[in-house]
């Protein structure tokens, strides 16, 4: 006969074994940025990451780019927890709007939550949040889960792997990452705590696929070193570099680079100084006082004394940079034989403005040094560090995120290589699930995804209709067309008066626009003559017709805009 104590434990073992395992991306993959992981155990729901993107150059006049999480609202409930794993804007900068709709804790290291804090500022977030400091040595036990992390090497001190542990095997995020053998700062990854949670047994591996394209090794960081001091001392005249402003290493980098050749170092941008005031404090950047310099006092130095430290306004390298070749920048300007090192690599998307930045820079008389020299390496691991993070974990499955689709496919073939079964590979699209239940797996029903759109202090507030208008008004412009009519008559007073911007000039159009304006005149003298006027049928009609004629002429659609006045 069992006694009490022992019922409830079979019950609790019971409880433990029959777990569903279910993993959803909404952000992260057929993308660089956005990351964004759900990973539901039973009925809990834990989030990992919570990032931005850049936006895309189809998207006009849009600053930044965020998951949808419609899906976690319907499910408020059941979300326990946001886990952060470095404190880049593609996993930090998502954060202000989840908090925004879900009371949930979360859990980052030091200097992740410090940067997390001053974006929560930025984007204007007025409530308290609930920030829970993390190491790589913590544990946090929920119902369903124990949570725990291991050390990872990237361009940002602080940066972790989450392992989410289950009866069926561990859950590993291994967050952006390579091995680096003489790392800045001797951040190196833990590889120990990595091979140990291996050897425990893990079902589902989310790995960072962003080099999964390149074969090797990513060089190491003591090489940038070297190369940065170079480029400042073969330099006769100014330096100013560009970097990523949360790329942290490379920015103590530069600092090391500039007290080696007896430089100042004068700082660029708000977002720029935040951040190193904010790492200083920490001790994640060690540097005197005395080497600073405001950045007012630069015209007043000798050009051989200083180097100027930049990056733009959402903390990306080349805005400020081209401002300052176009001569628009507040403070500075690019002179004759400065010399420019551009400490970083172009995002996806961005490689033509990055091609046109240095160009610019070059017909303003720098010197530019960016990719031909070791100034700048990444901070995600190339195809043999990826096959070590396979080694070492030895997952059942793997699901390549943090990468376009190329990106994903690449991780897929080196997962091949080492041993894993294709079948055993999921290349997910945003929204697919991925369902564990005992010994079987499958793709699930696809669950809502999307993009919310930031533009200035709008969140949310500009969707696809809005885009396609600045599209049609950025390429074939704007004809607007006024008439007033007599209330009582149902007749034509004034107009029709057209106006135009952006589709043609109207001086060389006379023709055209007269034309025009007496197919309205014909249009609302049919429409008037019967007794009751439908503005809004008035106002179809001239845009149908007006369509018609100016594709007909111009083979050009401009938005048509009718305004009807009574009086």
């Amino acid at each position: 006969m069992m006694d009490g104590l022992e019922t409830r434990r079979i019950r609790i073992l019971k409880k433990k074994n029959t777990e569903n395992v279910r993993i959803i991306a909404l952000g992260g993959v057929g993308e660089i940025g956005k990351n964004l992981y759900v990973i539901e155990i039973d009925s809990d729901i834990y989030v990992v990451d919570a990032g931005l993107m850049h936006p895309e150059n189809e998207m006009l006049g849009i600053d930044v780019v965020i998951p949808d999480i419609s899906y976690l609202t319907e499910r408020a409930d059941r979300v326990k927890a946001i886990f952060l794993t470095h404190g880049h804007d593609e996993a930090i900068g998502g954060v202000f709007h989840c908090l925004s709709k879900l009371s949930v804790p979360v859990y980052g290291t030091k200097l992740t939550l410090a940067l997390l804090r001053e974006k929560l500022k930025q984007y204007g977030f007025n409530q308290k949040a609930d920030l829970r400091e993390v190491h790589a040595k913590s544990v946090i036990t929920f119902e369903t889960t124990k949570v725990s992390f291991f050390r990872t090497n990237h361009s940002i001190p602080d940066s972790v792997g989450i392992s989410f542990k289950t009866s069926l095997g561990s859950i590993v995020c291994t967050g952006d990452f390579k091995f680096d053998q003489t790392p800045a700062l001797n951040q190196a990854c833990d590889i120990g705590e990595i091979a140990k949670i291996g050897n425990n047994g893990v079902l589902a591996l989310l790995s960072d696929s962003a080099n999964a394209e390149k074969p090797g090794y990513t060089p190491s960081e003591a090489l940038v070193q070297d190369e940065i001091s170079n480029a400042m001392y073969n330099a006769e005249n100014r330096v100013i570099v560009a970097v990523s402003s949360s790329n942290i290493n490379r920015v103590q980098q530069i600092i090391n680079a500039t007290n080696q050749n007896g430089r100042k170092l004068a700082v660029a941008g708000k977002n720029m100084m935040t951040t190193l005031q904010l790492a200083i404090k920490l001790g994640y950047v060690t540097a005197d006082e005395e080497l600073f310099v405001p950045v007012q006092e630069v015209k007043k130095m000798a050009k051989n004394d200083v180097v100027i430290l930049t990056a733009g306004s959402h903390g990306e390298p080349l805005a400020a940079l081209t401002k300052m070749a176009k001569q628009n920048h507040k403070q500075l300007h690019i002179e004759k034989d400065d010399t420019v090192v551009i400490a970083s690599t172009p995002l996806p998307g961005q490689e033509l403005t990055y091609s046109k930045t240095v160009d610019f820079l070059t017909r303003s008389g720098a010197q530019v040094i960016f990719a031909q020299k070791r100034v700048h390496v990444s901070g995600h691991g190339c195809q043999e560090e990826l096959k070590l993070m396979l080694n070492l974990l030895k997952p059942k499955y793997l699901i390549p995120v943090n990468g376009e689709y190329r990106m994903q496919k690449a991780h897929s073939r080196i997962a091949e290589e080492v041993g894993m079964k294709r079948s055993d590979i999921f290349l997910i699209d945003k929204g697919d699930v991925v369902e564990f239940r005992g010994q079987n797996v499958k793709i699930g029903e696809k669950v809502h995804q999307g993009n919310i759109l930031i533009d200035g202090l709008g969140v949310g507030d500009i969707g696809n209709i809005v885009l396609r208008d600045r599209r049609l008004l950025s390429q074939d412009g704007i004809l607007i067309v006024v008439i007033t009519l007599d209330k009582q008559k149902k007749q034509l007073i004034s107009g029709p008066e057209i106006i135009t911007r952006g589709f043609v000039y109207v001086r060389e159009s006379e023709e055209l626009i007269v034309k025009a304006t007496e197919m309205v005149k014909e249009i609302v003298k049919e429409q008037t003559e019967n007794s009751i006027v439908e503005w809004s049928t008035l106002k179809q009609s001239m845009r149908d017709v007006l369509n018609q004629f100016l594709y007909e002429k111009t083979k050009r659609k401009p938005m048509i805009i009718p305004i009807i006045m009574e009086v």
